[in-house]
């Protein structure tokens, strides 16, 4: 699809959230036609009249008598009390706020001969609220939500019940999720493969990054709500994602009136953050937003050393590397639920992330020959990079429930534009024991990269006859476009001039076409649900400079099978099949190198084939009356495995580039357990043992590996001290090996202690990787070749974080344990 046309359809979009909008206008806005009407002022005081308390940022509304519309409306104040502007004439006021009744006073009092006379104030006097009854009636027997709630197809890591991630990101939150790894370098790992495929509220999103790793850490964790983790999705799910699927949901507040958060954190390294996410509903508009800027420094350091055999020498090479990565992002979602009729709910949203980095490396390279004592040269090289990228995301929903919950009907249309710049001077300085000397090397590389992404998917599900059995159908189309500019120049004779054959224009054009069908029945405690999904993908590649053009179709079929099995009330087993695709990323097909390290580089491979995975797994689930213990066995078997291969060269050099290896057989137990039994401690844990068999023989016939490794998280919650909650969390990862070495055990402590201020006021401190051991550490081998190497991207961090409530009452809960926040999605 061309340029021209994807903004034509933004237009649109765009045209009809504004119409639904202005659509919302209270019919008392008339272009002021009203507003030339007198005026009164009506004021009054709000409390609860069960403690006599004001009550902060109630909603107060007055409705004209005449034909019920709008006429004024305002919030109070910290004092409770309000002031609110309106016409005169016979009026309705209606109070509102948050898990007490709404109060309608049918008349307000008001005095028309002191009116005539000049005064034209209306004192309500002292308004007493009730706390809501059905409110009141679940406050002895609704305890605390679970950090991690079960069900058979996924489970659910409530965010805001992880004390260490308060202040964090997004990719923070991912790595102490169940059954979820993030590596040292960002990368996301499911049971401990990759290839993940992560949407944000169900969609894919600029939010998340183009390669998952990306755009995570520029996500403020107080935007965010939960996470779902799907291991086995149904064909209702797009295939990508041979791991499975984290789906990252943010916080959309839905309750009466105005209600919402701000955060306040800062920390050590060096980071700061404000947020806020605010809600006010009214009638039959929804009006939603969420805001996150954060500054951050990530300091890191590693080494490796290196040794490769060369005809009768051995050439050694020992790295230094110290990099501080510094960044300003800004996050903001906005947007509104329009409620025209019971049942039916139109949203517009609007998404916007722009970050600003300056990245500065230094690598110290020793090199040796035969022994470490007769040291040839060292090479000092620097890059200093800033970079700076841009994501906008506009998305329409529509929603109808028709006969009852399971009879819906939901289309989504979304566009995405984002843009990416990085710039990166180079510096190199050579240094010969021998004395001799060579010109210091100035070199810049330069990128541009925008991507154009237009999704829409229409659902619709239907029950049959007796509500027992079902049918879904759906389909999708994406449409995704991206544009490189890659140079590389090098300072010659005072002018910066082109290297030859590291300077290109890159195309990537994608289109996938999806359609599906699921059909589930009942039979008595057994449910079965049967899916099929057909996808159609057009993948073009184009190197402009050579004009090298890579055109490709794949058409796939994925068929999906849950079988449930309810044993009892408290237990049940599933039984669950899927077929899932990992299609080449955008960097996989990039033939180009990156520069930043002369010796060591990484590169794409515009011939790679996608991966396919099928997927099968059985899981029970039993809840006790203070816990819950849950295990599944699962299997899969992946052809045409996408991995990133060392290649060695003859010169002392790296390059990763990805391969298609043959197959990899991954089998693996995974449990999960929690326990609440005691008012004054919880405790939850995750452990994955799986065995991994990779062939590679098809690329090398020393690509193979057989390993047996497994990686558990253990988090202990601990309330004292008047309501104050200390946290403590645990996770191991044992070692690996891999087709080209082994990777190394990862131990960490991450510790949280949060206490409530005031009814509004929490504060938290956390400590993530307490003992500052979470390090990337392993071996690579190959023929005549040996390294070890050790990497952090960012040391032990200290956290302090402020959160501070609008309209939103913790709920009291039975034998005194610590409540959610009633109008809000829960503490953040």
């Amino acid at each position: 699809m061309s340029i021209m046309h994807k903004r034509y359809l933004l237009f649109i979009l765009t045209f009809l959230v504004s119409s639904i909008i202005y659509g919302q206008r209270p019919r008392g806005d008339q272009g002021g036609q009203r507003g030339e009407r007198p005026q009164i002022t009506v004021k009054g005081v709000i409390i609860d009249q069960g403690t006599g308390n004001p009550l902060e940022f109630a909603t107060i509304s007055l409705i004209s008598k005449r034909d019920s519309s709008l006429v004024g409306g305002g919030l109070t104040g910290l004092d409770g009390a309000f002031e609110v502007m309106a016409q005169i004439g016979p009026l309705r006021a209606e109070v509102e706020y948050i898990s007490f009744e709404k109060l309608v006073i049918e008349d307000v009092p008001f005095d028309r001969d002191a009116i005539r006379a000049g005064n034209r104030v209306v004192d309500m006097g002292t308004i007493r609220m009730s706390a809501s009854a059905e409110l009141l009636e679940e406050v002895e027997i609704r305890a605390e939500k679970s950090e991690t709630q079960f069900s058979l197809d996924k489970r659910v890591f409530n965010v805001g019940k992880d004390l260490a991630n308060r202040g964090g990101t997004a990719e923070d939150i991912l790595d102490n999720v169940p059954s979820v790894t993030v590596d040292i370098d960002g990368a996301v790992s499911l049971r401990g493969s990759d290839g993940v495929r992560i949407l944000i509220d169900g969609r894919p999103s600029g939010l998340a990054g183009g390669d998952n790793a990306n755009g995570l850490r520029s996500i403020p964790a107080n935007m965010i709500e939960k996470v779902e983790v799907i291991t086995n999705p149904s064909a209702r799910y797009e295939a990508e994602g041979m791991a499975g699927i984290l789906n990252i949901v943010l916080k959309k507040q839905t309750g009466g009136g105005f209600n919402g958060s701000f955060d306040l954190n800062g920390g050590y390294p060096a980071t700061a953050g404000v947020g806020a996410n605010i809600n006010y509903r009214k009638n039959k508009v929804n009006w939603f937003a969420n805001y996150g800027l954060r500054y951050r420094e990530s300091p890191g350091q590693g080494y490796y050393n290196q040794s490769q055999q060369r005809g009768n020498d051995l050439y050694i090479q020992r790295q230094i590397s110290d990099r501080n990565r510094t960044g300003l992002s800004n996050s903001v979602r906005f947007g509104i639920d329009y409620f025209p009729r019971e049942k039916e709910t139109i949203t517009g949203s609007f998404r916007y992330r722009n970050s600003n980095e300056d990245n500065l490396s230094t690598l110290t390279y020793n090199d040796f020959l035969n022994n470490t004592d007769n040291r040839t040269t060292t090479t000092l090289r620097t890059d200093d990079e800033s970079e700076d990228e841009s994501n906008l995301e506009y998305s329409i929903n529509y929603n109808r429930e028709f006969s009852s919950r399971k009879h819906t009907l939901n289309a989504t249309l979304q566009y995405r534009d984002k843009k990416e710049d990085e710039l990166s001077d180079f510096f190199e300085e050579v240094t010969f024991t021998s004395g001799s000397d060579i010109p210091d090397v100035v070199q810049r590389s330069e990128n541009a990269e925008g991507e154009m992404n237009l999704l829409f998917q229409l659902d619709f599900t239907k029950p049959l006859k007796g509500e027992d059995h079902q049918f879904e159908l759906g389909l999708r189309t994406n449409l995704r476009d991206i544009d490189n500019d890659y140079a590389v120049t090098q300072l010659e004779d005072g002018e910066f001039m082109n290297l030859a054959g590291l300077s290109n224009n890159f195309e990537y054009d994608e289109d996938v076409y999806a359609l599906y069908g699921i059909y589930g029945k009942n039979f008595g405690k057994v449910g079965m649900q049967a899916g099929l999904r057909a996808e159609s993908s057009h993948v073009v590649t184009s190197l402009l400079q050579t004009n090298e053009v890579n055109d490709r179709n794949y058409f796939g079929i994925f068929p999906s099978m849950h079988v449930n099995f309810e044993l009892a009330e408290t237990n049940a087993i599933q039984i669950s099949y899927s077929r899932r695709i990992r299609r080449p990323r955008f960097w996989d097909l990039n033939p180009f190198f990156t520069f930043s390290d002369s010796r060591n580089t990484f590169s794409g491979n515009p011939n790679l084939d996608p991966e396919y995975t099928d997927s099968y797994e059985i899981g029970n689930i039993k809840y006790f009356e203070s816990g819950t213990i849950s295990g599944s066995f699962f299997y899969r078997r992946t052809t045409d495995v996408i991995q990133r291969i060392l290649q060695f060269n003859p010169d002392g050099t790296t390059n990763r580039q990805p391969e298609n290896l043959a197959k990899r057989d991954d089998y693996g137990l995974e449990l999960t357990f929690q326990y609440s039994g005691l008012d004054w401690w919880r405790i939850d844990g995750n452990a994955n043992f799986f065995r991994s068999i990779t062939n590679g023989q098809n690329v090398d016939d020393g690509l193979q590996a057989d390993t047996y490794t497994w990686f558990a998280r253990m988090t202990n919650r601990f309330t004292f001290w008047d309501g104050a909650d200390l946290q403590l969390r645990l996770n191991y990862r044992a070692p690996r090996n891999t087709t080209q070495g082994k990777r190394n055990s990862v131990t960490s402590i991450d510790v949280g202690l949060s206490k409530d201020l005031s009814k509004d006021i929490t504060m938290t401190f956390s400590v993530r990787d307490l003992l500052n051991s979470r390090k990337r550490r392993g071996e690579t081998i190959g023929d005549g070749f040996f390294r070890e190497d050790e990497f952090q991207w960012r040391a032990r961090s200290v956290n302090v974080a402020f959160n501070y409530r609008i309209n939103q009452k913790k709920k009291r809960s039975r034998g005194g344990e610590r409540g959610e926040f009633e109008g809000g999605e829960g503490e953040f």
